[in-house]
């Protein structure tokens, strides 16, 4: 009797152990199965943070969050990073965790990107915006980001010992066969590199006798002034070339001094080509 109780009552226990062995692998399974469902309830992206404000030292730029799916209202945290040139290579500014950034010194020919972090109780996701503009350098009063990357400021701003520069020459023809009217084109700029609205640029022939007397006419927001320069009945239609004396000024400084600069050019003539 003793022997068949024992047995009994071992029989009892192993089938006990099996069903803990059995409700233990059910539990573990369903916690996996919970945890693989938490991670795809995290906050998804479906549109890119982005960069709102001018990529220019002293200027403050702001993150906005992008679009988010999400099963409750998420969190949202940042991380600005300065990149190179290209947008690549980037990394974490240190401190630079708000969702706005001013722009240093030190980001001056880089790029900068904010990374965006979504939190909800389900997980957290982050997304990159796209890089901002190559950073310049800080200009004066009234700069205004171009394009094409540089900055453009008025000519009021430009005074000694900083000077206007001509840095660029287009004569449209390239090179003249007769004595019809012709366009010149030059570009201001300043010593610190930034392109110069408002500069009065003149343009007068050498000799004087063989082209018409010139105006002042003021560079653009990109820093070119567009001249017609008339040819007079003397000039030679020989090969040579006609000279042409440039000058670009502030307004209300001296002619002669102040920011102005001078600059000589020549056009080609050739009645043969």
């Amino acid at each position: 009797m003793t022997r068949k109780l024992l047995t009994r009552l071992l029989a009892a226990a192993a089938a006990l152990a099996g069903l803990a062995a059995a409700v233990t692998v059910f539990a573990g399974s369903g916690l996996a199965q919970g945890s693989a469902a938490q991670a795809n309830y995290a906050p998804s992206n479906t549109a890119p943070p982005a960069i709102q404000g001018t990529a220019q030292v002293d200027q403050t730029l702001t993150a906005t969050q992008g679009s988010w799916s999400a099963q409750s209202t998420p969190t949202f945290s940042y991380q600005w990073e300065r990149c190179d040139s290209a947008g690549n290579g980037c990394a974490a500014i240190p401190g630079a965790t708000a969702a706005t950034y001013k722009v240093q010194s030190a980001d001056v020919g880089h790029t900068l990107r904010v990374i965006v972090t979504a939190r909800t109780s389900d997980g957290s996701t982050s997304a990159a915006s796209a890089p901002t503009a190559v950073v310049a350098a800080a200009g004066p009063a009234g700069a205004i980001r171009l394009s094409n990357g540089k900055t453009s400021i008025p000519a009021a701003s430009v005074t000694l010992p900083n000077r206007l520069v001509v840095d660029g020459v287009q004569y449209q023809p390239g090179v003249l066969s007769n004595r019809a009217p012709f366009q010149a084109r030059f570009h201001v700029s300043d010593t610190r590199g930034f392109v110069v609205r408002d500069a009065l640029v003149y343009a007068l022939g050498i000799p004087y006798s063989w082209v018409r007397g010139g105006v002042e006419v003021r560079t653009d927001q990109t820093g070119w002034a567009t001249l017609t320069i008339t040819p007079t009945s003397r000039m030679p239609l020989a090969r040579g070339a006609l000279m042409v004396f440039v000058r670009a000024r502030v307004e209300g400084q001296p002619l002669l001094a102040g920011s102005s600069t001078r600059r000589l050019t020549q056009v080609r003539i050739n009645p043969f080509r």
